[in-house]
């Protein structure tokens, strides 16, 4: 068994597509497809399913999933250990993070961790902070940016606090309260809201704070993108509650002081076990050393 045939496997689940699989692997499709049916033939078993419509794993190949990305891993972490120990950063850092981060200029960060380590890979991956604790549990992402309710607890993880801030109500140039100096959550809840997915991290924060005053509200909107978000409450749809330092990058809306807002802390988080040369040299860059 080669890890190049795991790369494919990989490549073809992640894809369900044998096409862009090989395109991703930057091989012809025949070579790929040849290599997975040695492997299939290897193990005794089919690990897709082909029709010509659609792939889709085996019960088989879920099963030999897990196992082909922790071999994988392995041999990357293996790769860029040895890079280490003579003084070079290699290997992969992936990066989680939400939408609305904004207590790290990260884009400066990876220019700065780029011109330092041209050799080591980045990703990002944007998610819920809950779905990004839970990858780094796992040893999928090495590294992740949250904001979380002050209450929150995070577990499993290594974290540091990077700020805290006072959620702002935003608000369309044309709704009654644009005018307003500040307003509190009793005068929020007759509105109509625009709001991330319910049981997310950034949606707790300002359902408990609601929860806590005895109010209710009404969220006619959930939206997964920040962004898409702002634009909705530009166009007059609803208010939101977001962070002040992600707010002050937004244009078309108004943003109005809340007296008794929810309060939000941002996080990094990283593994102990998942802590490669890269996300170790990536977190010194941030101010954090061994721990």
């Amino acid at each position: 068994m080669e890890l190049q045939q795991m790369r494919y496997v990989i490549a073809v689940a992640e894809t369900n597509n044998f096409t862009r699989a090989a395109q991703r692997c930057l091989v012809v499709q025949s070579a790929l497809s040849h290599q997975i049916a040695r492997l299939e033939k290897e193990l005794g078993a089919r690990l897709f399913e082909r029709t010509s419509r659609r792939v889709r794993l085996t019960p088989a190949g879920a099963a030999f999933l897990p196992a082909a990305r922790q071999c994988l891993d392995a041999a990357d972490r293996a790769t860029a250990e040895v890079a280490a120990a003579v003084g070079e950063v290699r290997g992969r850092l992936r990066v989680g993070l939400i939408p609305t981060v904004a207590a790290v200029d990260l884009p400066t960060v990876l220019k700065d961790f780029h011109r330092r380590h041209p050799d080591a890979r980045v990703s990002l991956r944007v998610g819920a902070s809950e779905d990004l604790v839970e990858q780094v549990r796992q040893g999928e992402i090495e590294v992740a940016f949250l904001g979380v309710p002050v209450a929150a607890r995070l577990r499993g993880v290594m974290a540091r606090e990077l700020a805290r801030e006072r959620l702002i109500a935003v608000v369309s140039p044309a709704h009654p309260l644009a005018g307003e100096s500040s307003v509190d959550l009793r005068r929020l809840s007759s509105e109509v809201f625009v709001d991330l997915p319910a049981k997310t991290a950034g949606r707790a924060q300002s359902d408990l704070a609601f929860t806590a005053a005895g109010l209710t509200r009404e969220v006619a909107f959930e939206v997964t993108n920040a962004d898409y978000l702002a634009r909705l409450v530009g166009a007059g749809l609803g208010v939101a509650l977001l962070p002040p330092t992600y707010v002050a990058g937004l244009t078309g809306v108004t943003t109005v002081e809340v007296t008794d807002a929810p309060s939000r802390v941002e996080y990094v988080v990283w593994g102990r076990e998942s802590r490669t040369p890269a996300a170790t040299a990536f977190l010194k860059l941030l101010g954090i050393e061994e721990e």
